[in-house]
């Protein structure tokens, strides 16, 4: 027998896991647990999601689920994926295959009862270990246990075969070396290297989800610069050209205790340019509120103080803009402890001491707001007597 899966790891735990391998016939050798879980149990991380594969049809899976009692819902049956609802959260349960044609974007598949040639078809040798339920034996095709022990990111076969399969391979290479790698397999990095440009056939939306999953994994820094050196970036992101910014503020987050965030370490990739930061934000189809974070953090901080920031950006815009700059540390761990400011002066307010409604109205609001802000947000009564000194100054002016 080979290498174990520890006994006492955490989702062996899971409410319904057993009673679910067991109804796909774990007794019989027709499910084993894949993927992610087995390699991120071996090396002691405790993964969120479990995936389970096996022998059975799609259609088999679920009849026996019903059977069972056990939720399921046909989440991708044309693939072969069949979720089952436990009371401890969802675990995928696919039906082995292997791939019939390949276009570099889409796969079609057909369904197998070949352990080995399901393993096959996946991406790297790390992600092709699969463990019997029962025994808790891991199975390894391809030597996966010993590039997981040596930290080594390698593709299954040939990887140039595997790339043109699924050009996102080329930004899973670098995002597993980010996550787990000690140094880049060398034949995938050429191969990498040397079909960049088929990134371009990809949608952006896929290219930007597994970018931003690569920015913040452990060795983001590293990865992104190996990626700049070898033109990885340049036929859908050639924005991206340096690596500094983002080392430093890589240190600086790992300094104030603050989690990495993706679209933060974006921004720190892009030129100080909000016009770039906004082109990016729509190519990548980001979300609107995505697409502000990213413009604001490549905007300079000015000589704002943290309280203005947070009142002015929210926390997350103040953070941003905090970390991405040369400010001190200090400042970044003060926004912790502060309350955004609440103005205290409404456009009803100035409408009862005499101004008319209409534009008037919201011009002097923020006229107010700027010199309650440059007093360092005073309380109401001394806020009052700015607005009624603003209003008379305006009154006077427009007589």
């Amino acid at each position: 027998m080979g290498q174990l899966i520890p006994a006492d790891a955490t989702f062996l735990n899971r409410a319904g896991l057993a009673e679910l391998t067991e109804v796909l016939g774990a007794d019989r050798g027709e499910v084993r647990f894949v993927g992610g879980i087995v390699r991120d149990t071996m090396l002691g991380i405790d993964a969120a999601d479990v995936d389970l594969a096996t022998t059975h049809q799609p259609e088999d899976v679920l009849h026996a689920l019903k059977r069972a009692g056990i939720k399921a819902v046909p989440t991708g049956l044309a693939h072969g994926t069949i979720t089952a609802i436990l009371p401890s959260g969802p675990v995928e349960v696919t039906t082995l295959r292997r791939d019939v044609a390949t276009d570099g974007r889409h796969a079609t598949v057909a369904f197998t009862d070949n352990w080995r040639e399901d393993a096959a078809r996946r991406d790297f040798t790390m992600n092709a270990l699969y463990a019997d339920p029962r025994t808790l034996e891991v199975i390894d095709y391809f030597g996966g246990l010993d590039d997981l022990a040596a930290r080594r990111v390698r593709f299954i076969g040939d990887p140039l075969q595997r790339v043109a399969e699924d050009h996102l391979r080329i930004l899973r290479f670098f995002r597993f070396y980010a996550r787990f790698g000690d140094s880049p397999d060398a034949d995938g990095l050429a191969v990498c290297t040397a079909r960049a440009n088929d990134l371009m056939a990809l949608s952006r939306e896929r290219v930007a989800a597994e970018l931003l999953k690569l920015l913040v994994a452990a060795h983001a820094v590293r990865a992104v610069g190996l990626m700049i050196a070898h033109g990885i970036f340049r036929p859908v992101l050639p924005e991206i050209a340096d690596a500094d910014r983002l080392a430093t503020l890589a240190a600086r987050e790992a300094e104030t205790r603050i989690p990495p965030d993706p679209i933060r370490r974006l921004a720190a990739l892009l030129p100080r340019d909000a016009a770039v930061a906004e082109d990016v934000g729509a190519r990548l189809r980001l979300s609107n509120h995505d697409r502000r974070r990213l413009i604001a953090g490549t905007e300079p901080v000015g000589g704002e103080a943290p309280r203005e920031l947070l009142y002015r950006l929210g926390a997350t815009l103040a953070a941003d803009r905090l970390l991405l700059s040369d400010r001190p540390i200090e400042q970044i761990e003060s926004l912790a402890s502060l309350t955004a400011p609440i103005f205290p002066i409404k456009g009803g307010d100035l409408v009862q001491r005499g101004i008319g409604r209409g534009p008037d109205v919201a011009r002097l609001l923020r006229t107010i707001e700027d010199l309650w802000i440059a007093e360092d947000f005073p309380d109401a009564e001394r806020t009052g007597r700015i607005a009624d000194s603003a209003v008379d100054q305006w009154l006077i002016s427009s007589r």
